[in-house]
């Protein structure tokens, strides 16, 4: 068994080398050969093969671009493609949450009620804010406290934690149960 890593590493070195010697015929047969893998991961996780094609090819890349720069070196026979999953892995992880943290807020009248598109997105917004701030003032006073101090005094949760006694941990947990929180205040009122 210990012939077949140092062999199977020697493998995993010369992979890298022809990598770095920009061989295309290397970099073909590594891109086919472990692009079923990460697809499967995408479509098992909510995602289309489109953006299992667009997650794969920035991991990829991002694993050249490493190992041009020295910056990856196998630990074993199989640690490039472990590599190169786990940055495409990394990658669609992050993709996720940033679908998820980006929302859209539907304008609740007729668009047509405006002459002007950008007046009707900035009324939109006013109302936005307006239940945020109406849904600011429901949440218990440790919370709305929280948030505008974090917020509205731009204070770091450093500074917070220390005035409300809390460890810097403390305060960015409760930072985000509190805008859950007052999420799930504004959702409800929709």
């Amino acid at each position: 068994m210990g012939k077949d890593t140092g062999q199977t590493s020697i493998e995993q070195l010369q992979l890298l080398q022809a990598m770095i010697q920009n061989n295309e015929k290397v970099l073909r047969q590594l891109y086919r050969e472990n692009y079923a893998r990460v697809k499967a991961y995408v479509l098992a996780n909510q995602g289309t093969t489109d953006e299992a094609n667009d997650v794969y090819q920035e991991a990829f890349i991002a694993v050249w671009r490493n190992i041009q720069l020295n910056r990856f070196v196998p630990d074993n026979g199989s640690s490039l493609q472990a590599y190169l999953y786990r940055i495409a892995k990394n990658k669609w992880i992050d993709h996720l949450r940033a679908a998820k943290s980006k929302r859209t807020v539907p304008y609740p009248g007729d668009a047509d009620f405006f002459s002007d598109p950008a007046e009707a997105a900035e009324d939109s917004q006013v109302q936005f804010i307006e239940a945020v701030k109406e849904k600011l003032e429901t949440l218990g006073g440790r919370c709305r406290e929280l948030l505008k101090r974090y917020y509205y005094q731009k204070q770091t949760l450093k500074q917070i934690a220390g005035e409300l006694t809390w460890t810097e941990q403390t305060a960015r947990n409760n930072k985000y149960r509190c805008m859950e929180k007052l999420r799930e205040l504004i959702k409800s009122n929709r």
